[in-house]
C-alpha cells in the first residue's frame, strides 16, 4: 500500500477488516486484506463471497476516483460478474480496479484479486453508476 488509506469507514470494512488504498498514481483503488480464520471456507481457502466483496469494493472506489480524489463519492454496483481462477490461500490478498469504459454516470470496471505471491485468484467485470447523493 502506498497511498491514501481508508480504514474502518463502513460496517462491512470493519467486519471484514480490509484497508482501502485510494492513493495510487494510476487512479485505481485497492482493497488489501490479511486473511485469517474468519475469512476462510471449509477447505481453508478464502470464501468466494468475501472475494467478491473485495473486488466490488475496489472497483466501486476506482469508479469514485474518477470524480472524487478522496475516493469517497458513492457508486452503486449495477452488475458484477466474478470468475474464480485459483484458491485464495492464507496470506495477504489485494483487489484492484481499472476503468475500461463508460460515460458521465455509468462506468465499466474490471477487477483483479491477487495473492501476495502474485497468484491471480479471481477476476471481475462490473457496471457501476455514480450516485447523485453524497454522504454527509
Amino acid at each position: 500500500m502506498t497511498g491514501e488509506l481508508i480504514r474502518d469507514e463502513t460496517g462491512t470494512q470493519r467486519l471484514i477488516g480490509y484497508v482501502l488504498d485510494v492513493g495510487q498514481l494510476d487512479k485505481s483503488a485497492r482493497c488489501v486484506l490479511d486473511l485469517d480464520d474468519r475469512h476462510l471456507n471449509r477447505q481453508g481457502m478464502l470464501h468466494g463471497g468475501l472475494a467478491a466483496t473485495l473486488l466490488d469494493s475496489a472497483m466501486g472506489a476506482t469508479g469514485s476516483l474518477t470524480v472524487d480524489p478522496s475516493g469517497r463519492h458513492p457508486f452503486t454496483t449495477l452488475a458484477l460478474t466474478v470468475n474464480y481462477l485459483a484458491p485464495g490461500r492464507p496470506g495477504q490478498v489485494t483487489a484492484a480496479g481499472r476503468v475500461t469504459g463508460g460515460g458521465r454516470s455509468t462506468l465499466f470496471i474490471e477487477g483483479t484479486l491477487r495473492h501476495q505471491d502474485g497468484t491471480l485468484i479471481a477476476t471481475a467485470t462490473g457496471v457501476f453508476r455514480k450516485s447523485s447523493k453524497v454522504p454527509a
